[in-house]
């Protein structure tokens, strides 16, 4: 998709009502630092549109980006981050709990994880209560250049297994860096959304 538009339209904290969209939602879920402001500017076509913090745990609120006025971008907040009290730990939580159960446009969950790494309690954790909420997400695996080629492989089987994954579940390795996964990442939306794309 070319990206001619791009509006941070909505930003709900813990008090916030969601807002009722009228496009397609595709939100973006994982623990802080693993590179998802980074993915989300990659998407956009943007260097530093969502906000990217030697901070983990910058994202505290639920953000929408409305992208050409055709879907939503939605940045949910980081988990896992050391930093923060259980009680807000908690209260993010519920904030994301309620935008799975009540939004209406949802189409698909990007969960994020690092390539480099087995996914930790946390990831299995979100990875088990999205497909609870009744949501097949569909995994991203970061940070790619930080891999030599011949391990790419084996670290997607690594994730699988750690998240107890299906073998239908999809996983897209991207780079921030070098843009590797980009263009599948975007079919799959386009796909999801059976939106037209305009002619760049």
């Amino acid at each position: 998709m070319h990206v001619k538009n791009v509006n941070l339209e909505t930003v709900c904290g813990i008090t916030s009502t969601l807002p009722e969209n009228d496009k397609p939602e595709i939100a973006f879920a994982g623990k802080s630092n693993v590179g998802k402001s980074s993915l989300i500017n990659g998407l956009m076509n943007r260097k530093s549109y969502a906000r990217t913090s030697g901070q983990p745990g910058k994202t505290q609120t639920i953000n929408f980006y409305n992208i050409n006025e055709e879907l939503y971008f939605v940045d949910l907040p980081g988990y896992g981050y050391a930093k923060v009290s259980e009680a807000l730990k908690a209260k993010w939580g519920k904030m994301i709990e309620n935008y799975l159960k009540t939004s209406k446009q949802l189409k698909i969950i990007f969960l994020l994880l690092d390539i480099r790494h087995e996914p930790s309690t946390n990831d299995k954790l979100m990875y088990d209560w999205i497909v609870h909420q009744g949501y097949e997400p569909v995994i991203i695996a970061t940070k790619l250049d930080k891999i030599n080629r011949s391990q790419k492989d084996k670290q997607i089987k690594l994730l699988r297994q750690g998240l107890g994954a299906k073998s239908t579940t999809t996983i897209l390795p991207f780079s921030a860096l070098t843009k590797q996964g980009r263009d599948e990442i975007w079919d799959l939306i386009e796909e999801n959304m059976k939106i037209e794309v305009p002619e760049e």
